[in-house]
């Protein structure tokens, strides 16, 4: 597939990224570049079509080239992919840009989150009364209602707007606001329920899809920022972080994937369907897999991931692929040393580690961070301890906290992803 800048389609502000066309990639890049990208398969394949990995997928290798069709009769087609040695990987920043992160946009939303509502067929109203925005979205005739509640900082204005975190389920409000970052929240409760019901304000126009409750939420967090650019002039929506913990988090790294306009992700303790690894699952107390926490909240993701259960070793991708998604926009990832439920050291000493290798070789090293705390499950003192990394990035002050240090959890297990060996040279 041929790709020129006149065909570029760039997601984000102005659209979401679900509805397009499934054999078209998004593409971004320089304006006079022409890029060749492979086709996507189409249809997507099979766990039965994709090979085995016991460890973490190379994210330099196209879709096309996974699937089991290139094995050709070789015994080693497996071992080849996860250690870097596929055939087609991506071997420029500008092939990343412009074929390789759009396309694992759109490979999770075909086998985990379902696909995003296309932003460009709905029409956002919102009034504010005081603190509360009220936001309405109509589409395709039907519209759906919720409320977010805004708490600004000392001193923010329309002349001086401030940064602002907008969250689900609560947070540390506070240190920030004393920090001059203002802090927002809607009842994620009233966008989706965290059921089966197929209630809420997301619902009411889209019942019937294919969706993930997490991709709910995450339209809720796109639809509270256009109710902020509509109503509340003393926020800076040039600098917006999201945030949520556990499945809430989940939630925010959904958030963060599909709208550009997000500066900064903030996934706390966010486990499986979060940043923790389908594979690997079983390094830290309680056993959270894609088995459990599908068949315990199976509508959090669609009816796709479902098929790999039993099978999550054939996902062409896990969390470091997520993560390496949002680049070069910032991701802070918080995990607390005393939660038995979400993985926290794979997430911490696998996951993170691979991704970083993304974002250094980007050149956006700085903008990926680890936080490792004492303390457990949502322990709301894991805002306080990512608080001078938001600040840097929605700020711009310095901080001498060191974000790449693992804690009690040591160094990366380097060997869950071996093509790390083969990362593509950068252009002298």
């Amino acid at each position: 597939m041929r790709i020129t800048a006149i065909e570029v389609l760039l997601f984000g502000a102005a659209a979401g990224v679900g509805d397009m066309p499934r054999g078209l990639i998004s593409r971004q890049g320089s304006a006079n570049a022409t890029v060749d990208c492979p086709p996507i398969p189409s249809p997507f394949p099979t766990y039965q079509q994709l090979p085995v990995q016991s460890t973490l997928p190379d994210p330099f290798l196209p879709l096309k080239y996974t699937t089991t069709d290139n094995a050709a009769g070789s015994s080693s087609f497996a071992q080849d992919v996860m250690a870097g040695k596929g055939q087609h990987r991506v071997q420029t920043v500008e092939e990343w840009y412009k074929c390789r992160q759009p396309e694992i946009l759109q490979v999770l939303q075909e086998y985990q989150y379902g696909y995003y509502p296309d932003h460009s067929q709905e029409t956002v109203a919102a009034t504010r009364s005081g603190n509360t925005v009220n936001i309405a979205v109509t589409a395709g005739g039907k519209t759906g209602k919720f409320k977010a509640s805004v708490s600004l900082p000392s001193g923010a204005s329309s002349t001086k707007p401030a940064p602002v975190v907008i969250n689900i389920g609560g947070m540390q409000n506070a240190p920030y606001l004393s920090a001059g970052i203002a802090v927002v929240q809607f009842d994620y409760t009233t966008v989706a329920a965290d059921s089966n019901s197929k209630t809420g304000a997301f619902w009411d126009i889209y019942k019937g899809r294919d969706i993930g409750v997490l991709t709910a939420w995450a339209w809720g967090f796109h639809r509270t920022l256009d109710g902020l650019n509509m109503t509340v002039p003393e926020i800076d929506s040039t600098k917006v972080g999201v945030t949520g913990c556990s499945r809430l988090g989940k939630g925010a790294l959904a958030a963060g994937l599909f709208d550009t306009r997000i500066t900064l992700t903030m996934p706390m303790s966010s486990g499986v369907q979060g940043l923790g690894p389908y594979r690997y699952h079983a390094m830290s107390g309680q056993d959270e897999t894609l088995e459990n926490s599908k068949s315990g909240a199976g509508w959090w993701s669609d009816s796709t991931l479902g098929k790999f259960v039993n099978h999550a070793e054939n996902l062409p991708y896990d969390a470091h692929t997520i993560a390496a998604a949002l680049a070069p926009r910032a991701l802070v990832i918080d995990q607390g040393t005393g939660d038995q439920f979400t993985n926290s050291k794979a997430t911490a000493i696998v996951v993170y580690p691979a991704a970083k290798l993304v974002y250094d070789w980007l050149g956006a090293g700085d903008n990926i961070a680890m936080s490792v705390r004492s303390g457990g499950h949502c322990d709301m003192s894991g805002y306080t301890a990512v608080l001078p990394y938001v600040q840097k990035i929605l700020l711009g002050t310095p901080t001498t906290k060191n974000y790449n240090d693992l804690g009690s959890y040591g160094s990366p297990l380097t060997t869950t992803f071996p093509w790390a060996t083969a990362v593509p040279k950068k252009a002298s």
